[in-house]
């Protein structure tokens, strides 16, 4: 089990470039299997929740290549619809498989997914709206055993704008007879990317990015060569991280209307910043002021998977925030391990109140999930002496080379293999 070793106190200067978006890559590379042509998905990155997707795509006969940061997938020969339970356990995001393997083979069968233990996560929105298209649904023994002789289009309304929910069915309506219409369908980036990715291989998808989509179920999809989007909450985390610990920041690859939400807090908190296409820069003096409120919403607010993030960022900035997590019921895990380090924060249920100490100091800390651990680094970077940051294999599902690019920016911190 991997560790961090984080000497605090360091500020932050330099540029980094975005990797792909996690949540972009994951489904893109669950649509691979719409088509039977060769699929090149670029800038992929190393992270455990991709690596654990490219082994699902084996299980089920994809042939896979790895060329540096791309992947090339061809599912010409792919002749399985079981997912193995050892693999979904792991990813979360290997639900989104149900939709584009009922897609190749009419029927799917896959045991209910992993992933960070942040909450219950209820896949009952993906498997409502797959009904509603025509799936015979059989839950059993922890199993999800679907099959749908025939996917045809319907009218489908979310009962909340669940991003996986909506890709699922995406993915499900993209070759069924008819006309597909999504109502109360998220609107994150992640969502008009994959529109792109599939209308790149001739489907007919509109309207991502708005309240409702219309997916025109086509005959065929061809293959593609694909550069995703960049990563908004790893671009985020970098720009958290400055932001607390001082010094400035250029991050490329991210368009500022991604993470507005973001921006805008820490334009409140006292940072300077300069947005311009794809190109962010923020500088910072470290001596933040609180903001009163952060809540957690849907695209375009702000996104939960950054919540962790400016918590840790909100334990040393003068005054109180009252931080509302309206997504995910346990996802202040974190916050005892932050405690360890002299963080004054007190949690109730789904609110957490923050008041701002003067300094941080350096801890053993664990990780439990994946933003939860990067919080973690981002309070250990601005704590006063040594902190162990332990079980790094939450971090490394959704970031590449994060130390190697922390030290680029100046941080002192170097992984242990143990």
């Amino acid at each position: 089990m991997d560790k961090f070793i984080i000497d605090g106190g360091e500020k932050l200067y330099g540029k980094i470039t975005a990797q792909s978006a996690k949540n972009t890559v994951l489904p893109l590379l669950a649509a691979a299997v719409l088509t039977d042509e060769q699929v090149k998905i670029r800038g992929v990155p190393t992270i455990n929740d991709v690596e654990n997707m490219l082994h699902i795509l084996r299980e089920v006969g994809c042939r896979i290549e790895r060329q540096k940061d791309v992947a090339v997938i061809d599912s010409s020969n792919a002749v399985s619809h079981e997912i193995p339970a050892r693999l979904t356990k792991e990813l979360r995001s290997s639900v989104f498989m149900l939709g584009s393997v009922l897609t190749r083979f009419h029927r799917a069968k896959i045991s209910y997914p992993g992933g960070c233990d942040i909450g219950l996560r209820p896949i009952d929105l993906h498997l409502s709206g797959l009904k509603r298209l025509g799936v015979k649904i059989v839950e059993k023994d922890g199993y999800i055993d679907c099959l749908a002789e025939k996917l045809t289009g319907a009218e489908i309304l979310l009962d909340f704008p669940s991003v996986g929910a909506t890709e699922n069915i995406i993915l499900a309506a993209v070759k069924a007879d008819g006309v597909t219409v999504i109502r109360n369908a998220a609107k994150e980036p992640e969502i008009v990317d994959l529109q792109n990715f599939l209308n790149a291989m001739g489907a007919n998808v509109r309207g991502a990015g708005g309240g409702t989509i219309v997916v025109e179920g086509v005959k065929r999809l061809h293959g593609v060569d694909y550069q995703p989007i960049g990563d908004r909450i790893e671009a985020g985390t970098y720009l958290i991280a400055t932001a607390s610990c001082g010094g400035e920041i250029e991050i490329n690859g991210v368009p500022s209307e991604n993470i507005a939400a973001l921006l805008h807090k820490l334009r409140e908190n006292g940072c300077k910043i300069r947005a311009k296409n794809d190109r962010i820069v923020l500088s910072s003096d470290g001596r933040l002021q609180s903001v009163d409120l952060l809540e957690t919403m849907p695209f375009p607010g702000f996104p939960t998977d950054m919540q962790a993030q400016y918590s840790a960022l909100c334990c040393t900035a003068a005054g109180t925030t009252l931080v509302v997590e309206n997504l995910f019921e346990t996802r202040y895990r974190y916050a005892a391990e932050l405690k360890r380090m002299g963080a004054d924060i007190t949690v109730r249920g789904r609110t957490a109140l923050i008041r701002g100490v003067e300094a941080l100091h350096g801890a053993c800390v664990t990780a439990s999930d994946l933003r939860g651990g990067a919080a973690l680094v981002v309070a250990a970077l601005k704590a006063e002496g040594q902190s162990t940051v332990l079980d790094l294999s939450h971090i490394d599902r959704g970031y590449a080379d994060f130390e190697e690019k922390l030290r680029k920016l100046g941080a002192k911190i170097r992984r242990v293999r143990v």
